[in-house]
């Protein structure tokens, strides 16, 4: 099959895009390049078409910035914008050396790779309550040869890092709202419900993260956390927080705060500021 017959045909399936591509044409290119076999190409095409699962599924990858990643049904296809803002080194807003970083809900690890490449000095913990996820994550750190660097941690959320404290946490969590969640195209069914729902407003996930993101950052540290179309409901929740909105190809989708504008930030520097004493004291007996 040619490259504009595929296109024809998913033009005329009229699929839901936003798994890789953004429209027929980019997926039929998509499609196309991954095989020189036309039996191949159409069988990939009739199942894209009849059973709509994403192509991404089909092919067990996913492109993000330029890299090539293992993906499954155990991962959501990666599409944070996240990673636009890394390929600027997060410029101008961090301000410190990233000597520690945090992938939080790191899925299929992606995010957690492009830290490792944008700061090559930096460690970093991956973390995901899925197993499942991890798994998929341990491939893809594997075949990056980023094992020394990138430590993948099973924790809902927060829970399992304990006092661990980093210079930067990026986030993409799960930000689908209920009402959203019913109305999504067939093609999200094959995704892990777990990573998509948030709720009835889809802010379950963000409002733990808002209030312990303070006591797991460094002074000057920063939170990136995408949100998807959730800003609305977000600003209504958190009228009072400054987020920064940074321009991406879709904007709006993901905010930036400082640690010292985060919830509870003062409180964090308390309980460090006597946990340092108490180390201290501890030390001289």
């Amino acid at each position: 099959m040619t490259l504009r017959e595929i296109e024809h045909r998913l033009r005329r399936a009229r699929l839901s895009y936003g798994h890789g591509t953004h429209d027929a044409r980019g997926e039929a290119a998509w499609l196309f390049s991954s095989s020189r076999s036309p039996r191949k190409r159409k069988e990939l095409l009739e199942r894209r078409i009849q059973e709509r699962i994403p192509l991404a599924y089909l092919l067990n990858e996913a492109w993000l910035d330029g890299r090539r990643f293992y993906v499954d049904r155990r991962v959501i296809v990666p599409r944070s914008f996240i990673s636009e803002l890394l390929c600027e080194r997060l410029r101008p807003w961090l301000q410190r050396p990233v000597r520690w970083a945090l992938d939080l809900c790191t899925g299929s690890g992606c995010l957690a790779v492009l830290l490792a490449s944008t700061f090559p000095r930096a460690r970093i913990d991956a973390s995901d309550l899925s197993r499942d996820a991890l798994e998929v994550a341990s491939i893809n750190v594997r075949r990056c040869r980023l094992s020394r660097r990138v430590r993948l941690v099973r924790s809902n959320l927060f829970a399992s890092l304990k006092n661990r404290t980093y210079d930067l946490i990026v986030t993409n969590p799960p930000y689908v709202d209920a009402r959203t969640m019913r109305r999504l195209p067939p093609e999200y069914d094959y995704e892990p419900r777990i990573a998509l729902a948030a709720g009835a407003d889809g802010l379950d996930f963000v409002r733990t993260i808002l209030s312990k993101a303070a006591r797991h950052l460094n002074p000057g540290g920063l939170l990136v956390c995408e949100v998807g179309d959730g800003r609305r409901a977000l600003e209504r929740a958190y009228p009072r927080l400054p987020f920064l909105w940074p321009e991406t190809s879709d904007p709006g989708t993901l905010f930036i705060l400082r640690r010292d504008q985060l919830p509870g930030a003062a409180g964090a520097r308390r309980r460090r500021a006597f946990g340092k004493s108490a180390r201290r004291a501890r030390a001289t007996r």
